[in-house]
């Protein structure tokens, strides 16, 4: 039996990631940035958010982290998801949900560029995941698939069970 180590390879990756990086610096191109929005102060979305910034940094990403306290409006909120879509300088961004119980999360998702949309949550984006086009994917489903992959563990032809419905995970794996 192989056990698939998602450490080592998400540490592969940046470490694929930060040789890219060095080699867009070094022709002059422009360095990736992502951009995320914390609402509250929720321990995991904290935990989650500053582990990207992390990342980013590790493999010589850009990164901008919007910190609004749990009390920000919908409007605040939506504001700043339109200063995102319309900053050139910000490549993709996320806004880590759950959101405050008084934001509507759909309206916020559909705010979202679907061109920056790097969580692909935006409807636009889910439905070209649906017809196999390129897009965005969310980053377990996707996580799991390059997992698979690059352990070489075949899927064509198998069957699997997916449990839960959510739109961040349940969902899109198994249309992914």
């Amino acid at each position: 039996m192989v056990v698939l180590d998602g450490k080592v390879t998400s540490a592969k990756i940046r470490q694929e990631l930060a040789i890219k990086v060095k080699e867009l610096t070094a022709q002059g191109k422009k360095i990736p940035h992502l951009a995320a929005i914390l609402v509250g102060e929720d321990g995991a979305s904290r935990t989650y958010v500053n582990a990207k910034v992390r990342d980013c940094e590790e493999v010589g990403f850009g990164s901008t982290l919007i910190k609004l306290p749990s009390e920000t409006t919908e409007d605040a909120l939506l504001k700043a998801i339109g200063k995102l879509n319309n900053d050139e300088d910000i490549d993709g961004y996320i806004v880590q949900l759950p959101l405050p119980k008084h934001i509507d999360e759909t309206k916020v998702l559909l705010a979202v560029d679907p061109k920056k949309d790097v969580d692909g949550f935006h409807p636009q984006n889910v439905g070209k995941m649906t017809l196999n086009l390129p897009t965005y994917i969310p980053a377990t489903p996707q996580g799991i698939v390059e997992l698979l992959r690059r352990y070489e563990v075949p899927t064509e032809g198998k069957n699997c069970v997916v449990i839960g419905r959510s739109h961040i995970v349940g969902s899109p794996m198994s249309i992914y």
